[in-house]
Protein backbone atom coordinates (compact mmCIF):
# COMPACT_ATOMS: atom_id res chain seq x y z
CA UNK A 1 0.00 0.00 0.00
CA UNK A 2 1.30 3.06 -0.98
CA UNK A 3 2.17 6.40 1.33
CA UNK A 4 0.21 8.85 1.31
CA UNK A 5 2.03 12.38 -0.07
CA UNK A 6 0.33 14.77 2.86
CA UNK A 7 -0.10 18.21 1.51
CA UNK A 8 -1.90 19.26 4.61
CA UNK A 9 1.01 18.65 6.99
CA UNK A 10 3.40 19.79 4.26
CA UNK A 11 1.93 23.01 3.54
CA UNK A 12 1.68 23.82 7.42
CA UNK A 13 5.35 23.46 7.31
CA UNK A 14 5.46 25.84 4.52
CA UNK A 15 3.55 28.23 6.13
CA UNK A 16 5.07 28.06 9.62
CA UNK A 17 8.66 29.24 7.71
CA UNK A 18 6.84 31.47 5.55
CA UNK A 19 5.20 33.23 9.43
CA UNK A 20 9.15 33.88 10.22
CA UNK A 21 10.23 35.19 6.99
CA UNK A 22 7.27 38.16 6.90
CA UNK A 23 7.94 38.68 10.20
CA UNK A 24 11.47 39.28 9.80
CA UNK A 25 10.55 41.10 6.53
CA UNK A 26 7.96 43.79 8.26
CA UNK A 27 11.23 44.53 10.85
CA UNK A 28 12.75 45.58 7.47
CA UNK A 29 10.16 48.02 6.92
CA UNK A 30 8.52 45.80 3.97
CA UNK A 31 4.71 44.07 4.30
CA UNK A 32 4.36 41.84 1.73
CA UNK A 33 1.31 42.39 -0.16
CA UNK A 34 -1.08 40.42 -1.93
CA UNK A 35 -3.61 41.28 -4.33
CA UNK A 36 -6.62 39.35 -5.44
CA UNK A 37 -8.75 40.23 -8.04
CA UNK A 38 -12.05 38.06 -8.87
CA UNK A 39 -14.33 38.81 -11.35
CA UNK A 40 -17.98 37.35 -11.23
CA UNK A 41 -19.50 35.07 -8.80
CA UNK A 42 -17.89 31.73 -9.32
CA UNK A 43 -18.37 29.70 -6.11
CA UNK A 44 -15.26 27.29 -7.01
CA UNK A 45 -13.33 30.79 -7.49
CA UNK A 46 -14.61 32.80 -4.49
CA UNK A 47 -13.70 30.22 -1.89
CA UNK A 48 -9.94 29.77 -3.27
CA UNK A 49 -10.39 33.70 -2.86
CA UNK A 50 -11.41 33.41 0.78
CA UNK A 51 -8.72 30.66 1.75
CA UNK A 52 -6.18 33.02 0.10
CA UNK A 53 -7.12 35.46 2.25
CA UNK A 54 -7.45 34.18 5.71
CA UNK A 55 -3.92 32.44 4.91
CA UNK A 56 -2.79 36.06 4.45
CA UNK A 57 -3.91 37.12 8.04
CA UNK A 58 -2.77 34.26 9.42
CA UNK A 59 0.86 34.60 8.03
CA UNK A 60 0.97 38.43 8.41
CA UNK A 61 0.80 39.50 4.26
CA UNK A 62 -0.86 42.68 3.88
CA UNK A 63 -3.96 41.54 1.28
CA UNK A 64 -5.73 43.65 -0.83
CA UNK A 65 -8.86 42.33 -2.66
CA UNK A 66 -10.99 43.39 -5.29
CA UNK A 67 -14.39 41.75 -6.60
CA UNK A 68 -15.52 43.00 -9.78
CA UNK A 69 -19.19 42.37 -10.94
CA UNK A 70 -19.32 39.73 -13.64
CA UNK A 71 -20.00 42.07 -16.25
CA UNK A 72 -16.73 43.84 -15.74
CA UNK A 73 -15.04 44.82 -19.23
CA UNK A 74 -11.78 44.50 -20.52
CA UNK A 75 -10.76 48.20 -20.53
CA UNK A 76 -12.29 48.26 -16.92
CA UNK A 77 -10.20 45.33 -15.84
CA UNK A 78 -6.59 46.26 -17.48
CA UNK A 79 -7.08 49.90 -15.36
CA UNK A 80 -7.42 47.96 -12.08
CA UNK A 81 -4.07 45.80 -12.98
CA UNK A 82 -2.02 49.09 -13.97
CA UNK A 83 -3.19 50.66 -10.97
CA UNK A 84 -2.07 47.39 -9.05
CA UNK A 85 1.16 47.18 -10.45
CA UNK A 86 1.59 50.51 -9.67
CA UNK A 87 0.66 50.23 -6.13
CA UNK A 88 4.45 50.22 -3.67
CA UNK A 89 2.33 48.40 -1.02
CA UNK A 90 1.28 45.49 -3.61
CA UNK A 91 4.50 42.78 -3.98
CA UNK A 92 1.89 40.04 -5.86
CA UNK A 93 -0.92 40.33 -8.22
CA UNK A 94 -3.35 37.08 -9.17
CA UNK A 95 -6.55 37.41 -11.33
CA UNK A 96 -8.32 34.47 -10.47
CA UNK A 97 -9.16 32.38 -13.56
CA UNK A 98 -11.55 31.64 -15.00
CA UNK A 99 -12.71 35.02 -16.58
CA UNK A 100 -15.71 35.89 -17.95
CA UNK A 101 -15.91 34.78 -21.80
CA UNK A 102 -15.94 38.59 -22.49
CA UNK A 103 -12.52 39.34 -21.08
CA UNK A 104 -9.49 38.17 -22.90
CA UNK A 105 -7.10 36.02 -20.14
CA UNK A 106 -4.31 36.13 -21.99
CA UNK A 107 -4.01 40.05 -22.69
CA UNK A 108 -4.75 40.04 -18.81
CA UNK A 109 -2.07 38.06 -17.68
CA UNK A 110 0.30 39.69 -20.30
CA UNK A 111 -0.64 43.37 -18.40
CA UNK A 112 0.66 42.37 -14.58
CA UNK A 113 4.05 43.23 -14.05
CA UNK A 114 6.38 40.01 -14.06
CA UNK A 115 7.66 40.84 -10.78
CA UNK A 116 4.61 40.86 -8.97
CA UNK A 117 3.05 37.72 -11.34
CA UNK A 118 3.19 35.65 -8.29
CA UNK A 119 0.95 32.92 -10.22
CA UNK A 120 3.59 32.76 -12.22
CA UNK A 121 1.59 32.69 -15.92
CA UNK A 122 3.06 35.70 -17.26
CA UNK A 123 5.01 35.00 -20.70
CA UNK A 124 8.37 36.25 -19.86
CA UNK A 125 8.02 34.17 -16.02
CA UNK A 126 7.20 30.97 -18.27
CA UNK A 127 9.89 31.75 -20.80
CA UNK A 128 12.51 32.34 -17.66
CA UNK A 129 10.98 28.63 -16.26
CA UNK A 130 12.07 26.97 -20.17
CA UNK A 131 15.18 28.44 -20.39
CA UNK A 132 16.08 26.80 -16.03
CA UNK A 133 16.14 30.62 -14.68
CA UNK A 134 13.14 30.54 -13.19
CA UNK A 135 11.48 34.14 -10.82
CA UNK A 136 8.44 32.66 -10.26
CA UNK A 137 7.30 29.10 -10.41
CA UNK A 138 3.37 28.50 -11.14
CA UNK A 139 2.20 27.75 -7.79
CA UNK A 140 0.90 24.17 -8.38
CA UNK A 141 3.48 22.83 -10.47
CA UNK A 142 5.66 24.07 -7.32
CA UNK A 143 3.37 21.83 -5.04
CA UNK A 144 3.87 19.02 -6.85
CA UNK A 145 7.67 19.27 -6.63
CA UNK A 146 8.04 20.09 -3.19
CA UNK A 147 5.84 16.83 -2.31
CA UNK A 148 7.81 14.43 -4.44
CA UNK A 149 11.10 16.47 -2.89
CA UNK A 150 9.22 15.60 0.54
CA UNK A 151 9.01 12.04 -0.49
CA UNK A 152 12.26 11.55 -0.85
CA UNK A 153 11.91 11.07 -4.84
CA UNK A 154 14.88 9.79 -6.52
CA UNK A 155 14.52 11.84 -10.32
CA UNK A 156 17.95 11.44 -11.74
CA UNK A 157 17.25 9.40 -14.72
CA UNK A 158 13.44 8.12 -13.96
CA UNK A 159 11.21 8.17 -16.33
CA UNK A 160 8.27 10.97 -15.58
CA UNK A 161 5.01 10.96 -17.41
CA UNK A 162 3.01 14.10 -17.24
CA UNK A 163 -0.92 13.78 -17.89
CA UNK A 164 -1.96 16.97 -18.98
CA UNK A 165 -0.49 20.00 -21.55
CA UNK A 166 -1.73 22.84 -19.64
CA UNK A 167 0.15 26.07 -18.94
CA UNK A 168 -0.91 26.32 -15.55
CA UNK A 169 0.35 22.70 -14.77
CA UNK A 170 1.54 20.22 -17.52
CA UNK A 171 3.88 22.59 -19.29
CA UNK A 172 5.64 23.93 -16.26
CA UNK A 173 5.59 20.99 -14.22
CA UNK A 174 7.76 18.91 -17.34
CA UNK A 175 10.19 21.55 -17.03
CA UNK A 176 10.71 21.00 -13.25
CA UNK A 177 11.00 17.81 -13.95
CA UNK A 178 13.44 18.14 -16.84
CA UNK A 179 15.84 20.39 -14.27
CA UNK A 180 16.25 17.71 -12.18
CA UNK A 181 17.29 15.11 -14.33
CA UNK A 182 14.15 13.18 -15.43
CA UNK A 183 12.99 11.63 -19.20
CA UNK A 184 9.69 13.40 -19.17
CA UNK A 185 7.43 12.32 -21.63
CA UNK A 186 4.47 14.70 -22.30
CA UNK A 187 1.05 12.74 -22.95
CA UNK A 188 -2.84 13.91 -22.36
CA UNK A 189 -5.99 12.75 -23.10
CA UNK A 190 -5.66 12.22 -26.61
CA UNK A 191 -2.04 10.00 -26.51
CA UNK A 192 -2.41 6.64 -28.33
CA UNK A 193 -2.03 4.37 -26.01
CA UNK A 194 -2.38 6.04 -23.07
CA UNK A 195 -2.56 3.04 -20.84
CA UNK A 196 1.32 1.63 -21.94
CA UNK A 197 2.95 5.28 -21.68
CA UNK A 198 1.69 5.54 -18.35
CA UNK A 199 2.70 2.01 -17.33
CA UNK A 200 6.43 2.52 -18.14
CA UNK A 201 6.22 5.82 -15.70
CA UNK A 202 8.38 5.61 -12.22
CA UNK A 203 6.74 9.14 -11.57
CA UNK A 204 3.28 10.34 -12.41
CA UNK A 205 1.80 13.89 -12.37
CA UNK A 206 -1.70 13.52 -13.56
CA UNK A 207 -3.38 17.09 -14.45
CA UNK A 208 -5.76 16.40 -17.30
CA UNK A 209 -8.93 17.09 -15.59
CA UNK A 210 -10.75 13.65 -16.30
CA UNK A 211 -12.32 11.64 -13.28
CA UNK A 212 -10.05 8.84 -12.36
CA UNK A 213 -9.24 9.05 -16.34
CA UNK A 214 -5.42 7.16 -15.32
CA UNK A 215 -6.47 3.61 -13.73
CA UNK A 216 -4.89 1.67 -11.08
CA UNK A 217 -3.48 -1.13 -13.01
CA UNK A 218 -1.72 1.38 -15.11
CA UNK A 219 0.44 2.72 -12.26
CA UNK A 220 4.46 0.97 -12.42
CA UNK A 221 4.24 -0.89 -8.77
CA UNK A 222 6.89 1.28 -6.99
CA UNK A 223 6.01 4.62 -8.67
CA UNK A 224 5.32 7.91 -7.32
CA UNK A 225 1.85 9.18 -8.04
CA UNK A 226 1.02 13.27 -7.99
CA UNK A 227 -3.05 13.33 -8.46
CA UNK A 228 -3.67 17.14 -9.64
CA UNK A 229 -7.17 16.56 -10.62
CA UNK A 230 -10.22 17.26 -8.24
CA UNK A 231 -13.29 16.36 -10.10
CA UNK A 232 -16.96 16.20 -8.60
CA UNK A 233 -18.72 12.95 -8.94
CA UNK A 234 -22.33 13.03 -7.02
CA UNK A 235 -21.68 14.13 -3.79
CA UNK A 236 -18.03 12.91 -3.75
CA UNK A 237 -14.74 14.76 -5.37
CA UNK A 238 -12.13 12.53 -7.03
CA UNK A 239 -8.49 12.94 -8.83
CA UNK A 240 -7.97 12.20 -12.22
CA UNK A 241 -6.36 8.78 -10.82
CA UNK A 242 -7.97 5.95 -9.53
CA UNK A 243 -6.79 6.32 -5.83
CA UNK A 244 -7.66 2.94 -3.89
CA UNK A 245 -6.52 0.61 -6.86
CA UNK A 246 -3.24 2.50 -7.37
CA UNK A 247 -2.37 3.20 -4.01
CA UNK A 248 -2.26 -0.84 -4.55
CA UNK A 249 0.60 -0.22 -6.49
CA UNK A 250 2.56 2.88 -6.03
CA UNK A 251 5.17 3.39 -3.12
CA UNK A 252 3.77 7.42 -2.61
CA UNK A 253 0.50 8.64 -3.73
CA UNK A 254 -1.58 12.03 -3.43
CA UNK A 255 -4.83 11.93 -1.98
CA UNK A 256 -7.64 13.68 -3.14
CA UNK A 257 -9.01 16.26 -1.74
CA UNK A 258 -5.62 17.42 0.75
CA UNK A 259 -2.98 16.19 -1.79
CA UNK A 260 -1.77 18.98 -3.93
CA UNK A 261 -4.48 21.33 -3.85
CA UNK A 262 -2.98 23.05 0.56
CA UNK A 263 0.23 23.24 -1.65
CA UNK A 264 -0.66 25.57 -3.81
CA UNK A 265 -1.87 28.06 -1.69
CA UNK A 266 0.98 27.89 0.29
CA UNK A 267 3.35 28.09 -2.77
CA UNK A 268 1.22 31.58 -3.41
CA UNK A 269 2.35 32.90 -0.14
CA UNK A 270 6.13 31.67 -0.72
CA UNK A 271 6.07 33.57 -3.92
CA UNK A 272 4.33 36.77 -2.90
CA UNK A 273 7.43 36.73 0.02
CA UNK A 274 9.62 36.34 -2.91
CA UNK A 275 8.77 39.14 -4.10
CA UNK A 276 8.54 41.49 -1.50
CA UNK A 277 12.38 40.25 -1.29
CA UNK A 278 13.09 41.44 -4.66
CA UNK A 279 11.60 45.02 -3.58
CA UNK A 280 15.12 45.12 -0.45
CA UNK A 281 17.54 43.57 -4.08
Amino acid sequence: MAELMDGKALAKEVKRALKQEVAQLIEQGVTPGLAVVLVGEDPASAVYVRSKTRTCKRLGLAHFDHVLPAETGQAQLMALVDELNADTRVHGILVQLPLPNTIDEATVLERIDPRKDVDGFHPENLGRLMIGEPRFVPCTPAGVMRLLDAGNVDYVGKHAVVVGRSRIVGKPVAQLLLARHCTVTMAHSRTRDLDEVVRSADIVVAAVGRAELVKGDWIKPGAAVVDVGINRVGEKLVGDVAFEAAAERAALITPVPGGVGPMTIAMLMENTVSAAKLTLG
